[in-house]
C-alpha cells in the first residue's frame, strides 16, 4: 500500500510562492535530516509552483525554469533521494497553474511519464484555469490512470478546493489525498473555518486516501506568502497542529523549517501528537456538542490503536470557558465500571483516572489535548 498513513512533509508554497530554487530545496532536505523532522516521519520534499519555464518545449514537454534549477528535476531528485527523502513537485488540472505556468490539462500522460523520469514520489494537482466546459471529476481520474500507468509510484494528491464534494469520489478514482476546503492563510480565523468545515466530513477519510485541510501554517508569524500581519500565537498554531493530528490530515509543512522558531520546532516535533495523527487504525475522531451546548466550543473524542482514546477540547472563542465532557458520551457511562486514565499529551501533565465526567477551563483561541486507556476500577 503506496499511503498507509496520512503523509508528511514539508511545501514550498505557503511561505516561499515563486521565489524558489536549487539551493532552498537541497537545504531544506538538509534541514529536515539534521533538525530531526525526517526521523518523525516527515519525508516529502514538495516543490510547488512557479517551478518551470513559461512555455513547454518544441516537444511538449515542460521545462524547470534553469535560472531556478540549473541542475535540472532530475538533479534535486536525486539529491532528495540521496538523503532517504522522497521527492514532490507539481502541477495542476487547469490550462494553466495558479501562477500562470504551464499546466497538464490534455498533457497527463506525457507529463505523468516525464514526472516518473525525474524521480518524482508525490505529484501536488491543483485546480485553477479549470475550463468551464470541462469535468472535473473525469480530468483527476485521468491524471490518476496517467499516474498509475508511467512506470513510478506517485502519491497523488488533488487540490481541487473541495469542488463538486471530492470526499464522494476521490477515493474511487485512485486519489492518495484530496484538499477539502480553499486555501489556508496565516491566521486564526482561516484556520479556524477550515477545521469547522470539515466537522461533517469525519468519515470521509481512511487509509489509501486522506482528506487534506492544507498545508500548515505553524511557525510562519505572518511572514511568507500566506501571512497576514503577524500571523498566529503559539497557542493558536497549537491548536491548528492538534487538530490536523487529530483529523488525520495530512501534516505538510508551509513555513521555513531552517529557521524555526524553538516553540514552533518542538510543536511540530511532538511525538504524541504526530502519534495520533500517525495511528495504524487512522480513524477520525468522533464529535460530541460540549455539554454547554455552545457553538464557540467542540470536543473531539478519538478511537485509537492499542486502546488508547484521545479527548480533545477546543475553544473557538475569544474568552477562557470551562469545558466538559460527560463520559456517558464517550460510550463508557459510570455505571460500567471503567474510568479513563488521562495525560495532557501537550504538557505532559498526568490527569488521574477520570469518571462520569472531566471539566478544565480552556483559555480561548486554544485547546486541551488529552489521551488515555480505559482501566477497571
Amino acid at each position: 500500500m503506496l499511503v498507509n498513513k496520512p503523509p508528511m512533509g514539508w511545501n514550498s508554497w505557503n511561505t516561499f510562492g515563486e521565489k524558489i530554487d536549487e539551493k532552498l530545496i537541497i537545504e531544506t532536505a538538509d534541514a529536515m535530516i539534521e533538525q530531526g523532522y525526517a526521523a518523525l516521519g516527515y519525508e516529502y520534499v514538495i516543490i510547488d509552483d512557479c517551478w518551470a519555464l513559461r512555455e513547454r518545449d518544441e516537444n511538449g514537454k515542460l521545462v524547470p525554469d534553469p535560472k531556478k534549477f540549473p541542475h535540472g528535476m532530475k538533479y534535486i531528485s536525486d539529491y532528495v533521494h540521496s538523503k532517504g527523502l522522497k521527492f514532490g513537485m507539481y502541477s495542476c488540472a487547469g490550462v494553466m497553474t495558479c501562477a500562470g505556468y504551464p499546466s497538464s490539462f490534455g498533457h497527463e500522460y506525457e507529463d505523468a511519464k516525464q514526472f516518473a523520469e525525474w524521480g518524482v514520489d508525490y505529484l501536488k494537482y491543483d485546480f485553477c484555469y479549470f475550463p468551464k466546459t470541462a469535468d472535473c471529476k473525469n480530468a483527476y481520474l485521468t491524471m490518476s490512470m496517467a499516474l498509475r500507468t508511467c512506470g513510478r509510484d506517485i502519491l497523488f494528491a488533488a487540490c481541487n478546493w473541495g469542488v463538486e464534494e471530492p470526499w464522494k469520489w476521490m477515493r474511487s478514482i485512485g486519489v492518495h489525498t484530496y484538499r477539502s476546503t480553499g486555501d489556508i492563510f496565516d491566521k486564526y480565523v482561516s484556520m479556524r473555518d477550515i477545521v469547522q468545515s470539515q466537522e461533517n466530513n469525519f468519515s470521509m477519510s481512511a487509509p489509501q486516501c486522506f482528506n487534506d485541510i492544507d498545508m500548515l501554517t505553524v511557525g510562519m508569524y505572518g511572514k511568507g506568502l500566506v501571512g497576514i500581519e503577524n500571523g498566529c500565537t503559539d497557542e493558536e498554531y497549537t491548536m491548528e497542529f492538534a487538530l490536523w493530528c487529530i483529523y488525520g490530515a495530512p501534516l505538510i509543512i508551509g513555513g521555513d523549517i531552517r529557521s524555526m522558531s524553538e516553540n514552533a520546532k518542538k510543536l511540530l516535533q511532538n511525538k504524541e501528537l504526530i502519534a495520533i495523527n500517525q495511528d495504524a487504525e487512522c480513524r477520525e475522531p468522533y464529535k460530541l456538542d460540549a455539554l454547554s451546548h455552545e457553538k464557540d466550543r467542540t470536543v473531539l473524542f478519538k478511537i485509537m490503536d492499542n486502546k488508547e482514546y484521545v479527548v480533545m477540547l477546543v475553544n473557538y472563542s475569544d474568552s477562557k470557558i470551562k469545558m466538559a465532557v460527560s463520559l456517558k458520551d464517550l460510550g463508557m457511562p459510570y455505571e460500567c465500571g471503567t474510568g479513563l486514565e488521562l495525560h495532557n499529551v501537550i504538557t505532559g501533565e498526568k490527569k488521574g483516572i477520570v469518571r462520569d465526567y472531566y471539566a478544565e477551563d480552556v483559555e480561548g483561541h486554544s485547546c486541551v489535548v488529552l489521551k488515555g486507556k480505559a482501566v477497571n476500577v
